[in-house]
C-alpha cells in the first residue's frame, strides 16, 4: 500500500474508533495489503480491492475467545 493510502486509512479508522492509537503498516511484499495495530498490538489486516474502477478496503479483525474473558 502506498503511504498516502495508509495515512487516509489511519485517519478514517482513528475517527471511526474515536481517536484510538491505530496504525496501518504496509507489508513489504504485498502492494495491496497491510497490518492494523492498536498501539503495538496486532489486531488484524487490511486489504485493498479494486473492481470496475472503484476501490474499497476490507479490514479483518481477529479476536481470540480468551480475550473476551
Amino acid at each position: 500500500m502506498k503511504p498516502d493510502e495508509i495515512r487516509k486509512l489511519e485517519t478514517y479508522l482513528k475517527t471511526l474508533f474515536k481517536g484510538s492509537d491505530i496504525k496501518v503498516r504496509a507489508l513489504p511484499r504485498k502492494a495491496d495489503s497491510g497490518e492494523v495495530y492498536v498501539g503495538e498490538e496486532f489486531i488484524g489486516t487490511v486489504s485493498k480491492d479494486t473492481d470496475e474502477g472503484e476501490t474499497s478496503y476490507h479490514v479483518t479483525i481477529s479476536i481470540l475467545d480468551v480475550d473476551l474473558d
